[in-house]
């Protein structure tokens, strides 16, 4: 996902995905990863200043553009939505999709890997990657019943005082049988503190159909740390030239 606006980057003229750690585009990392893990087609969600981000990303990697479709997502309405987007490229696909965040560009491919051995040797439907946080202000958290098992995501604006004190939090980082993806889009409504369409709800609708949702938990932190102002930006650059 790659389409918001990034407000609090105070640049209205760049997308937020353009900005650098490393030297290189948030997008270029993250678009890496889907090669590395040999992804069957890979679907930038664009938006804002779509164009420069279409452009970097079909030059940077013109060698591999045949498994490289674009999608639009011209006005923001939530992630829910700019999953949405994607309904023509990949609904037919039978597999699991992958989905990641445009502003998290620290994570390992090898995380990943062990994601998707998790998610495949789960026999789960649907599975995210979850951390715990001291400080988890801010982030959706991961809630789960009396027996450790998964029941839902809660967006922060949306939490009560009881599940604010939640330790586990949503990384945004999925992966969804494509066979039921686009179901669950469709029953998607906007009647949350944000007023968006949020893709964490489809796990909602998965848990009240017997689907299967398993949470995989991550020890590092800083790989699925995402990027929404400018300190967090000059924090995750440190951070990538201190484990070079």
């Amino acid at each position: 996902m790659a389409a918001g606006k990034g407000k609090r980057m105070k640049n209205p003229d760049r997308s937020k995905v353009m900005h650098e750690i490393g030297g290189r585009p948030l997008i270029e990392h993250v678009v890496d990863l889907a090669f590395e893990i040999d992804s069957q087609i890979i679907v930038p969600i664009v938006g804002h200043q779509k164009q420069s981000v279409i452009d970097f990303i079909s030059n940077k990697f013109s060698e591999k553009k045949e498994r490289i479709r674009f999608a639009h997502q011209d006005t923001q309405l939530g992630t829910g939505h700019a999953v949405m987007m994607t309904e023509d490229v990949i609904s037919g696909l039978d597999a699991n999709i992958l989905i990641l965040s445009g502003d998290v560009p620290l994570l390992k491919t090898e995380t990943v890997r062990k994601f998707i051995s998790f998610h495949e040797d789960g026999h789960y439907d649907a599975s995210l990657v979850s951390a715990m946080m001291d400080d988890p202000s801010g982030y959706g958290r991961v809630l789960r019943d009396d027996g450790g098992n998964f029941y839902d995501i809660r967006e922060h604006k949306d939490c009560t005082e009881e599940e604010l004190n939640c330790k586990e939090i949503n990384s945004g980082i999925y992966i969804i049988d494509n066979k039921i993806l686009f179901e669950a889009l469709k029953t998607l409504q906007t009647d949350n503190a944000q007023g968006e369409y949020y893709l964490t709800d489809v796990f909602r609708h998965f848990k009240s159909r017997g689907k299967k949702i398993g949470a995989f938990i991550v020890d590092d932190i800083v790989e699925i740390s995402g990027i929404n102002t400018i300190e967090q930006l000059e924090n995750l650059d440190k951070e990538f030239f201190s484990a070079q």
